[in-house]
Order: C-alpha cells, then sequence, then structure tokens
C-alpha cells in the first residue's frame, strides 16, 4: 500500500498516448486467442464468497460456468434452454414451486454427465433451514457458516426457500418450494455445482478421476445431503469457500479438480495481480454453440488505464472495457484497426462513509469519527458528504466522454434514463446535498466547527480508501482531497491496487468505489443496505425500519407507483443518515481489434463476455 502517492494531473494525458495514432494492432494474437482487459486483479475465483463479489472475479465464472439463463446486451433475460428449462409447478399465495430441469447429455469438463444432484448443492449453500437442520450453520445463532456464501444474508433463496427440493425419480429434475412469490423469481442461484469435484477433494484426491469414480462421489454426496451428514458437508464447504481463494494457478502444481465446470472455458493458469489464462472446454455443451474458433482467453490485469491503450495498439489486448478519461478514449478513437464505441455503462460511482464494522467480519469494531448513528456522527457524515465535489468531479472527469451524464441523485434507481428515476429524486432526501460547491463547503464547515471548532487548524482526520486502478479515479480523488481542507477534514489518501479486499476494513472511515449492476432484479439494492447485508460492506445500520422497507421491495412484485414510494422510504433513510453520496453513473467504454467480430457491449455485468459464443476471426 501507498500513501498519498495520487496523480498530479486531473485527466491522463501520458506521452503514450501521443504515438496511438501511429499504431497498428499486431496479428500475432489472431489466432483463436482473446485477450480481455480488467483494471482490478482477480481476487480469488468463487465471487459468491463473502469479501470476493468482484466482476473480475465474476467474469471469470461466467466463463467458466452456465445455468439456466444469461441478460443479453439488451439487458433482456434469455433462457438458456441448452442447459435445461424451468417452470411453476404451483403457483399458490403461501405455495410457490418452481421446477428445474437439466436437459438430457449436459456433461462436465471432465465428462461427468450433470444431472438435478448436481443443483441440490444451491440448496445446501443456501438454505438456512437446511444449514441448521445439518449442522452447518446458523442463522439464529453466531450467523457462521461452513459454506461461507454472501447469498445467505441476501438472496431471494435463502429469505423464501421452504423445505427441502424434490428430485424427480431420474435424477434430472429438481423442484424448489418457496413460500411465496417474489418479485424476479426466475433470476435464481439454482444451478450446476460439480459436486463430484468437491467430494473428491474433501477427499484429499489431487487429480481428474473417471466418470465411474466421479458418479460414485456423486452418490456419495446424495447420500450425505439426505442423512444430513455433518461431516462430509462441513469439509465440502470447506473447499467451497476456501479453496478457490487464490490469486496463483500452476499447471503443475494446482488441484485440477477445481477447475472442473460446464462453461465454455477452463482455467489453466494464473499469476497474482497479473493474469489468467483460460482454455476452450472441449466437452462444452451446457449453452449458446461457439460460432468461431477462439481456444484461449486472457484477462490481463493492468492497473492504469493509458499503459492497456498501448497494449491495445499493440495487440497485447484484444478488447478493452475500462474506466478512461476524455485524453484515453480519443486516443483509443485514434487507433487504427481497433473499434471503439460508448454509451451509458451499468456501474455507479458512489462515496461511501463507514459508520459501523462489517456485520460478519468479527474484526475490530470501527470506532472513528462517523461510528455509530448518534447526532455527532451522523452530522459529521453529512458535512463530510456535502464537502464531496460531486459537480466539479462530473463536470471535469465525466463529462468530458459523455456530456449527457449528469450527478447521480438516487441509489435505487442508479441510472437517469429510467422512468422511475424522476419520480424518486424529487422526495428522496437528495436535494440535501444539491447546490454549488461554495455553499456547501460552508454548510459543511459549520457543521464541523460545532463539534471541532479549530477544524481548520486542527482538522478531523479522514482514513480514505483509494482504489488505485485508473487514472479517472487518481484524478477524482485528487479533487476530493483538494476540497476536504475547506470545510475541516484531512482526508489521507491510501491508494491501494487490490482494493476490494480492504472495503471490509475497519481502518477506513471513507471510499469509493462502483456498484456494477448484475441483473434487472427489483430487490437488488437490498444486500447493500440491510443491516446483515452481504454486500454492507461500510457496516451502516439504519434501524429496523430500513430493513423492513428492504424487505417489502425485496418481497413482492410491485407496479411502477409503489415501487417508486418504496425506493423513497428506503433512500430517505440512508440520505438521512449520510451513509453514502452517489456521484455519476459510468460512462461506457468499449474497444476492441475490429478483426474480432461478434463484439457487443452491454450495460450489465459481464460487459464484454457476455457473448463470448459470437466472437470470431
Amino acid at each position: 500500500m501507498k500513501k498519498n502517492t495520487l496523480r498530479t494531473v486531473l485527466v491522463g494525458s501520458l506521452s503514450i498516448l501521443l504515438a496511438a495514432s501511429m499504431l497498428t494492432p499486431a496479428k500475432a494474437a489472431k489466432s483463436g486467442t482473446v485477450i480481455l482487459y480488467e483494471t482490478n486483479p482477480l481476487s480469488g475465483f468463487n465471487s459468491a464468497v463473502v469479501g470476493y463479489n468482484l466482476v473480475t472475479n465474476s467474469t471469470i465464472g461466467a466463463l467458466t460456468g452456465i445455468g439456466f439463463g444469461y441478460y443479453d446486451n439488451n439487458r433482456n433475460w434469455i433462457q438458456n434452454t441448452t442447459f435445461g428449462t424451468y417452470k411453476v409447478v404451483s403457483n399458490k399465495a403461501t405455495d410457490f414451486r418452481v421446477q428445474y430441469t437439466v436437459k438430457p447429455g449436459r456433461v462436465y469438463s471432465d465428462g461427468t454427465p450433470i444431472n438435478a444432484i448436481d443443483l441440490l448443492l444451491s440448496h445446501v449453500i443456501y438454505s438456512r433451514d437446511y444449514a441448521k437442520a445439518a449442522g452447518i450453520g446458523n442463522w439464529d445463532g453466531d450467523k457462521k457458516f461452513d459454506f461461507n456464501s454472501s447469498g445467505i444474508s441476501s438472496s431471494t433463496y435463502s429469505q423464501f426457500s421452504a423445505g427441502d427440493p424434490i428430485i424427480s425419480a431420474d435424477n434430472m429434475s429438481m423442484t424448489v418450494l418457496y413460500k411465496q412469490k417474489f418479485p424476479d423469481w426466475w433470476l435464481s442461484v439454482v444451478g450446476p455445482r460439480p459436486v463430484h469435484a468437491y467430494v473428491h477433494i474433501a477427499e484429499g484426491k489431487s487429480a481428474l478421476q473417471t466418470v465411474a469414480a466421479n458418479e460414485a462421489a456423486k452418490d456419495r454426496f446424495l447420500a450425505a445431503y439426505k442423512a444430513k451428514s455433518t461431516a462430509l458437508l462441513k469439509d465440502i464447504g470447506k473447499v467451497w469457500s476456501t479453496s478457490y481463494n487464490i490469486q496463483d494457478v500452476n499447471a503443475a502444481t494446482t488441484n485440477p479438480l477445481l477447475w472442473v465446470g460446464n462453461g465454455p472455458f477452463t482455467v489453466v493458469s494464473a499469476i497474482k495481480g497479473q493474469s489468467t489464462t483460460l482454455k476452450a472446454n472441449t466437452s462444452y455443451n451446457s449453452g449458446p454453440a461457439v460460432s468461431g474458433d477462439i481456444k484461449n482467453i486472457i484477462q490481463k490485469y493492468v492497473a492504469d488505464g493509458n499503459p492497456a491503450i498501448q497494449a491495445l495498439a499493440n495487440g497485447e489486448i484484444t478488447i478493452y472495457s475500462g474506466q478512461q478519461t476524455a485524453d484515453g478514449v480519443a486516443a483509443l478513437k485514434k487507433i487504427s484497426g481497433v473499434s471503439t464505441e460508448g454509451g451509458l455503462g451499468g456501474a455507479y460511482e458512489h462515496v461511501d462513509v463507514r459508520s459501523g464494522a462489517y456485520y460478519s467480519t468479527g474484526g475490530t469494531p470501527y470506532t472513528g469519527p462517523f461510528a455509530g448513528n448518534g447526532e455527532q456522527a451522523t452530522q459529521l457524515r453529512r458535512a463530510f458528504l456535502l464537502c464531496v465535489p460531486r459537480d466539479e468531479i462530473v463536470t471535469k472527469l465525466v463529462r468530458t466522454i459523455n456530456p449527457n451524464i449528469v450527478p447521480l441523485r438516487s441509489i435505487t434507481v442508479p441510472t437517469t434514463v429510467d422512468p422511475l428515476y424522476n419520480k424518486v429524486v424529487t422526495a428522496n432526501g437528495s436535494k440535501y446535498y444539491e447546490g454549488d460547491q461554495d455553499s456547501k463547503n460552508r454548510r459543511a464547515l459549520a457543521i464541523v466547527k460545532k463539534y471541532y471548532p479549530n477544524a481548520l487548524s486542527n482538522p478531523v482526520k479522514v482514513n480514505f480508501l483509494v482504489p488505485g486502478n485508473n487514472a479517472r479515479r487518481a484524478a477524482q480523488a485528487l479533487l476530493i482531497d483538494a476540497n476536504m481542507g475547506k470545510c475541516g477534514f484531512d482526508t489521507v489518501m491510501d491508494t491501494v491496487v487490490d482494493w476490494s479486499p480492504q472495503l471490509r476494513n475497519s481502518k477506513y472511515d471513507a471510499t469509493f468505489f462502483a456498484w456494477a449492476a448484475t441483473s434487472t432484479a427489483q430487490g437488488t439494492i437490498r444486500a447493500n443496505w440491510r443491516s446483515d447485508g452481504a454486500n454492507n460492506y461500510s457496516g451502516s445500520n439504519g434501524g429496523s425500519g430500513l430493513d423492513a422497507n428492504l424487505d417489502d421491495v425485496f418481497s413482492r412484485p410491485m407496479a411502477q407507483g409503489p415501487l417508486a414510494t418504496a425506493f423513497i422510504k428506503i433512500e430517505r433513510t440512508v440520505f438521512g443518515n449520510a451513509y453514502t453520496l452517489p456521484l455519476y453513473q459510468h460512462p461506457a467504454v468499449l474497444a476492441y481489434d475490429s478483426d474480432l467480430k461478434g463484439v457487443k457491449l452491454s450495460a450489465l455485468s459481464p460487459v464484454k463476455e457476455w457473448n463470448f459464443f459470437d466472437w470470431k476471426y
């Protein structure tokens, strides 16, 4: 970690950009290999584990596994009938059932047939009732689970599952029982997981096994599942929760059982902080047929977007999507043989102020200046957020890329093009943070001086976590840092490249990053702001009222009018307690080798990998 090492320019204009117009992508990479650019280094291969919910991680998951559906680039949910089907088989008020059926003949990368037994692990991972009965976790007790899943606190499955699923006689269908119908019920955590591989690893094996041995291992899992055999389930939980939390992968030494999957690609190797390499799964038949001949995908990490542009020009990167500066976008457009497009992205930037410790860390409590919901802490959080120069950030760093982007005023509707947006912002409490920056600075300083009369000469120290992965964020941090002194705050900027694991760290009083939308689900906001939400990294606790309002949105389908009212209730609490300040919707930037066909930008994550099956040279 490096402290106070921010860039000294507001818009990145490194000298390497000057030569970009003279460069043409090299042809060496066009032999069935696609190289993807990522700003954040991979932190682990299971993004469902607590603390590993990072876009980079989930992108690898999307390439190595596939289930009952996916989103296209127009935010439409596409049922993946190549893998299987699902249907509602009971639609009663207190008995809602969905049957998931795997299409015969689907196989994992090691040739093992996929069936409904592979779906059962979804229930083991996400059912609170099953965990308690099997002795692998107690939601009503210490909330410690052997399957350390973020979804145990925030998924619809955990909230609404009722009893154990029913497996069909032929083992190809699983019927899930729910207490009630809920919004976006088809966006389920139910999907295939290679239980035989987990069993083998739990039993100490370190090599791929025969199909017969794999079927026998699957039978052992099924027996343990039915008997609620704590010992084996705990061992599998340890594999699922810890074995994938690695950043280095060596084909000669890393257990190949970890990479069994049903996606189009499998992991070959990884170098911490540099890259992950995947190869085509020759047994892939669980999703859309691949139309091209892409044999390898390399996910390359480049912390700064400007060297990434040079790499794209050199042919060292095939597809680029990242947070760029205006100079960077201009440089991209000058590269011969590269196609560049933009628009509104599916992520939004925000500043979060810590008020408590992350609910499940069991670590150091937060005791900084913003701790708790008392009057002083709340007022100081308000002052801090008032002093974030949002308009200046948007004008200087974002509108130069996309002039249609304006400062964002909603956290439940994080895009101004949504018809709900204007309804929500009229009454959500965000007006408190409006006005010219000089007047907001005066308001902020007046608040701070109530508690720290000498704040200008002896400012309030604020430890600020800065994601150290691109020029725009470095410039953003500079603007925030420059203005905070006017309001009585001393922001100690800690720039960290591998920043995502630090979001739960109580030593930081504030941070900024982006939430990337992965779906259009009505209740996705719940995990961010519920007191025990899996994504509530800043430890905010808006009380039982906020939790109830979040649960309400999460629990029942709503028309647009009632939904706007519900969102307003949620946001008035979040803004009133000064937990966060939305900054802007990200401008989307996608650039790629023009010889690679089929690349399409999506507003949902994964933004560039969603249609891997269409890529071809």
